[in-house]
């Protein structure tokens, strides 16, 4: 296609949203007009589904649970004026609590504020809230936040560690719908133990975010936390940003709450129409379909241009791949869907594996995301007539140019800059656009079984560890794998085994292992 053609198609397929100074840019996908009517009838039925699922239809039919984190930035929207209420409730809650901590009428004892957050989360209830800390929070926050978001003991200790001589001054959140996470639970135990350590008591410095009655916030009550707020059980995790699990921790950075519900509110509104070219979340989700055929066969790489949206790839991973990967369709047929995500950040992957996206293997699409405000004042020329900004600008336009050229497939988002309303903007968009797309090829985007069995997987090696760790107490005599395998009752898992007390040995855990550790059948195993 010529320039003047290109010039035209971009033209024809721009996608502006004022009130937002949003710009999406579909040009560069290759879709032709053949496919946008095939794709119309799909789209329709798409849209009727998306607006089922707003009304309060159960879309997770496994927990018979309604989806409406759109609720929470239109309570209107709310099916129940009890729901309406409660939204509204815990938004002037956390607020509240937010002002005070930052007055200091709510402080820890001894100490007259808070001064540092850490967040005990995993998954949706830490990869939101860090996308959103990273994106927003001010370079002096007047609480530094710091996550724990997974069950690695270094990693633990390295927060620990970091905030010593501030544990008396720092706020704990431990955010878990069920309260049973056994991540967020191990993170939990681990900062009070740390606390208790130090003779500091835990509850004053705690907050719970979790499900009403849940074994979390049994606790909460049961110790007389600071606070507790609620997660509901029609939010997903991956779509919770908006909900206290989001905008508790975002309201203590600093960072205006308020403007990111009203950027959601605002692009779920565009995002509802039912107009292909007035809806950039259809536009998405076409063009998603159109580059893995409908089946997810290239993969979504994501490349923001902006230090401060380095972690929007890592929320897309999870919103994007849980909601999309799934085994079965809606009418239990067998299709394995998903798109994969990964990325970085322009100009970075520059220098990294943009390499690869020109010339290698052509198994993706991009999604190129340009801010144009360069920063706040002035910027110096780092040539004649030419500043940082517009390096990072043309580099971005040329990866866009380099890679159609070699027919790769892109697609643009543009915002005027990165703020709490575009953010909440952003995070609408993707959420919608993964609705969207899901209902177009026909799968269930908000239930996520394979979750549930790597968790199930997971608990039955520690009851494996359990039944080991009782056979070496009762018995003085070393075994091999076999016969300790036999004696647990779980002759069929000898592999596992080895791992269990290859990594209890490498911990001091009161096993021993004698023999080659390379040559597994060669090994003794005894209490240590």
């Amino acid at each position: 296609m010529d320039s003047a053609a290109l010039w035209q198609r971009y033209q024809d397929w721009l996608y502006y949203h004022e009130g937002l100074q949003f710009y999406l840019d579909v040009s560069r996908m290759r879709f032709d007009q053949a496919f946008v009517e095939k794709m119309e009838p799909l789209l329709e039925k798409a849209f009727k589904d998306m607006d089922a699922l707003e009304g309060g239809a159960i879309a997770n039919p496994d927990e018979n649970r309604m989806v409406g984190h759109y609720w929470l930035r239109n309570p209107q929207l709310a099916p129940t004026p009890e729901l309406q209420t409660e939204i509204a409730k815990t938004l002037k809650d956390i607020e509240t609590f937010a002002q005070k901590v930052h007055a200091g009428e709510i402080h820890p004892p001894g100490t007259s504020k808070f001064t540092d957050i850490i967040s005990i989360g995993i998954g949706g209830s830490a990869l939101g809230p860090q996308f959103v800390a990273q994106a927003l929070a001010p370079i002096f926050p007047p609480l530094q936040i710091h996550f724990i978001d997974n069950t690695d003991p270094t990693g633990i200790d390295t927060i620990l560690t970091k905030l010593d001589d501030r544990l008396s001054s720092t706020l704990v959140l431990v955010i878990s719908k069920s309260g049973g996470t056994p991540e967020t639970r191990n993170g939990m135990i681990e900062v009070k133990t740390a606390y208790e350590s130090k003779g500091i008591d835990f509850a004053p410095h705690a907050v719970a975010i979790t499900g009403k009655g849940s074994n979390l916030d049994k606790i909460a009550q049961s110790q007389g936390w600071l606070a507790t707020f609620p997660m509901y059980d029609w939010v997903g995790g991956r779509t919770s940003e908006m909900s206290a699990v989001g905008l508790l921790p975002a309201a203590l950075q600093g960072i205006d709450i308020r403007q990111m519900l009203a950027g959601a509110k605002e692009m779920d509104d565009a995002t509802s129409k039912h107009l292909l070219r007035e809806n950039p979340a259809a536009l998405l989700a076409i063009s998603w379909y159109f580059a893995g055929n409908g089946k997810g066969e290239k993969d979504m790489v994501v490349l923001p241009y902006k230090d401060s949206l380095l972690l929007f790839s890592r929320y897309l991973q999870q919103l994007v791949m849980e909601s999309l990967g799934k085994e079965k369709d809606l009418d239990g047929n067998t299709v394995y869907q998903g798109i994969a995500v990964y990325g970085n950040k322009g100009s970075t992957d520059q220098h990294a594996y943009v390499q690869q996206l020109r010339e290698g293997v052509p198994n993706f699409f991009a999604t190129l995301i340009e801010v144009l405000e360069d920063r706040s004042g002035d910027s110096p020329e780092v040539e004649a007539g030419v500043t940082s900004g517009d390096y990072l600008s043309g580099l971005l336009q040329g990866t866009r140019k380099a890679l159609y050229e070699n027919q790769r497939d892109s697609i643009s988002v543009t915002i005027t800059q990165v703020n709490p309303r575009i953010v909440g903007a952003l995070i609408a968009l993707y959420e919608r656009a993964v609705g969207l797309y899901g209902f177009l090829v026909n799968i269930n985007a908000y239930h996520q079984p394979g979750v549930e069995a790597g968790k199930k997987a997971a608990a039955a090696v520690l009851d494996l560890q359990g039944r080991v760790m009782q056979v070496l107490k009762e018995t003085s005599v070393p075994l091999s794998l076999s016969d300790l395998a036999d004696k647990a009752g779980a002759p069929e898992e000898a592999e596992a085994i080895y791992k269990i007390v290859r990594h209890l040995q490498a911990n001091q855990r009161g096993v021993v292992l004698q023999g080659d550790l390379g040559k597994p059948s060669s090994l003794k195993v005894v209490k240590g």
